[in-house]
């Protein structure tokens, strides 16, 4: 797969963990102190242990200066996305311009519909989730009225706002083919499923399946800019050579520098979420020995 030239940034894969409230918060703002430029946070609704994500997020925007923050993904049935869109543009005000709207038709769908979310097959899901992009990029460009009559959301007329601080990205959370087309259509980005369900073989061939929807809807395949969340661990020991079947990284911060360099090069991923438990030591490794690395080899390999 190509590079598409985008510029490389490192992110943390935030678990919001209710029994921890106060130690999730730490986390994220260590993060922000540290010069991440993502927090990606889990989004299950229907997960009696996690915190509500947006609420959480709203807190952390409050408490952070720089940061982007995201969803990762969202929820789209238990969220109307008309709903949605008025709380997005209001955590966008808030930060001067910092959340991206990671979205996804759901994959657990019958926890969802046993909190209330309609009861859809995947595939219904999918239209589900393309009809609320539509509306939400109609409540965010500065309409006065909006209306929508699709399969699955009706609106009639409403009155959107505020404006969000700035064009709000759309990041689909996508692993199977029509979702994966779905994304090259209408998303700004991909956030690729973990590397342990979607590891870098399977990555190239979902990357080109979305260049190719994207062309066949007029777009370049560099429009979309592509997240992978990858787990791992920091160890001395000398690793066994990357690999494509690859589902986590471990070894020196020098392999992981050596991999991530790989999958931008090869693969055009250029934001790089790592899944992680919370500790300070690592979170520090990653973004002060491992992102300088991996940006000084891409740029070097691009001339």
């Amino acid at each position: 797969m190509p590079d598409y030239g985008h510029d490389i940034q490192f992110g943390y894969f935030l678990i919001p963990d209710a029994s921890d409230p106060q130690g999730v918060l730490e986390t994220a703002l260590l993060t922000d102190r540290l010069g991440y430029d993502l927090l990606a946070v889990q989004d299950h609704p229907y997960q009696r242990r996690h915190l509500d994500t947006l609420s959480l997020l709203a807190v952390i925007i409050g408490q952070t200066e720089r940061i982007d923050v995201m969803q990762d993904v969202g929820n789209v049935p238990l969220r109307p996305p008309a709903v949605f869109a008025k709380a997005a543009a209001s955590l966008d005000l808030l930060s001067g311009g910092r959340f991206k709207a990671g979205l996804g038709a759901g994959g657990f769908l019958e926890p969802a519909a046993a909190m209330g979310a309609p009861a859809l097959t995947p595939g219904e899901s999918l239209e589900a989730l393309e009809e609320a992009v539509t509306i939400m990029r109609a409540s965010w460009n500065g309409e006065r009225s909006v209306r929508f009559d699709g399969r699955h959301y009706r609106l009639n007329g409403f009155h959107p706002g505020p404006q969000p601080a700035h064009p709000i990205e759309v990041w689909l959370g996508a692993a199977k083919p029509r979702a994966l087309k779905l994304t090259g259509r209408v998303a700004d980005g991909w956030a690729a499923p973990l590397m342990q369900y979607v590891p870098p073989a399977g990555a190239a061939q979902a990357q080109a399946v979305i260049d190719a929807a994207a062309r066949d809807a007029g777009r370049e395949a560099r429009d979309i800019r592509r997240l992978y969340n990858v787990p791992g661990e920091f160890v001395a020991s000398a690793p066994a050579p990357a690999s494509d079947a690859d589902e986590a990284i471990a070894g020196p911060p020098d392999h992981w520098a050596d991999v991530l360099t790989h999958l931008a090069l090869a693969y055009g991923f250029s934001t790089f979420a790592l899944i992680a438990p919370p500790d300070p030591k690592m979170l520090h490794t990653f973004i002060e020995e491992v992102a300088p690395q991996v940006r000084d080899r891409v740029a070097v390999a691009r001339g």
